[in-house]
């Protein structure tokens, strides 16, 4: 898999809040680091991802509607998405835009680094 799609597969897994997915597109020894708008986040491992991010960053009631946007690029040797989720909760209605820098290798996330907007009301 070429590192784009390493990229927007995360994205998608991402917006389905699927685990499993996740897993596979992110290497066993994942080197990640992110920042949300009351948190600055550090895991080294994909479960790690998986079992203290994923659940936190979307709860259980908060529903990814539609990956509404995915831009990706490459920088130099790193690579860069941002991407934009529509969803709705208890609260209504929300927006929420990432912007992350990643390096993969074999299909892999090996490293990313994740800039959140939170989750913002939408129309």
């Amino acid at each position: 898999m070429e590192p784009a799609r390493a990229g927007q597969e995360f994205a998608e897994a991402l917006a389905a809040k699927d685990a499993a997915r996740l897993t596979e597109v992110l290497a066993p020894d994942l080197d990640f680091r992110a920042l949300t708008p009351n948190r600055a986040w550090e895991v080294s491992t994909a479960d790690g991802f998986v079992t203290d991010v994923l659940p936190v960053w979307f709860e259980k009631n908060d529903h990814i509607d539609e990956l509404q946007m995915l831009d990706t690029a490459s920088v130099a040797d790193r690579e860069r998405m941002g991407y934009l989720f529509h969803g709705h909760n208890g609260d209504g209605p929300f927006i929420v835009e990432q912007q992350a820098y990643y390096e993969a290798d074999d299909g892999r996330i090996t490293w990313l680094r994740v800039l959140c907007s939170g989750f913002r009301p939408a129309d």
